[in-house]
């Protein structure tokens, strides 16, 4: 179980590297407009998928700095925001890497943060739940960048896979 969670702590790094190259060939007035997508733009998606990490790794380890509201505004910029999603990423690889079986099909509690509920599950759910969360905002980008004019990405694990770094999880 550890391995499959490493190697979705690794695609996710990989496809949020591709997600902000291509995000860095936007100009500024196209990183910040608003296009209908649920979080508005590019910045305001990426930052909510940063928003939902921190959060829950927070949930997780007890430690770090964790957003009150999913829609929080960490880094208006792409460099500052880029910065620290490499960051998140690599502190999420380390961790999942350190934990064992015993871990994962453990339990832990928590506080939502929409409705301020407590909630107790599993951690392999709860883990599957936030690389699933990822993907499903990463293709929230793709669509801006392809609202944008911008050439489609190839994000899909299978892809990853056939990479150097994503070889081992094959």
């Amino acid at each position: 179980m550890r391995q499959h969670f490493m190697m979705f702590a690794a695609y996710n790094q990989w496809a949020n590297n591709r997600i902000y190259d291509a995000a860095a060939e936007l100009d500024e007035e196209e990183f910040n407009r608003d296009v209908g997508a649920f979080f508005g733009s590019m910045m305001g998606t990426l930052n909510h998928l940063l928003t939902a990490d921190r959060i829950w790794m927070k949930r997780f380890t007890g430690e770090g700095d964790a957003p009150t509201t999913l829609d929080a505004v960490l880094h208006r910029g792409l460099p500052g925001l880029r910065k620290a999603r490499e960051a998140e990423d690599k502190r999420i690889i380390d961790w999942v890497g350190g934990l064992g079986d015993k871990a994962l099909t453990g339990r832990f509690t928590y506080m939502t943060v929409s409705d301020m509920r407590t909630v107790s599950q599993r951690l392999a759910p709860a883990l599957d739940h936030v690389f699933n969360h990822q993907t499903h905002h990463r293709g929230q980008a793709h669509t801006i960048l392809t609202i944008l004019g911008r050439p489609s990405l190839g994000l899909d694990l299978m892809l990853f896979q056939r990479t150097e770094e994503g070889r081992a999880f094959a």
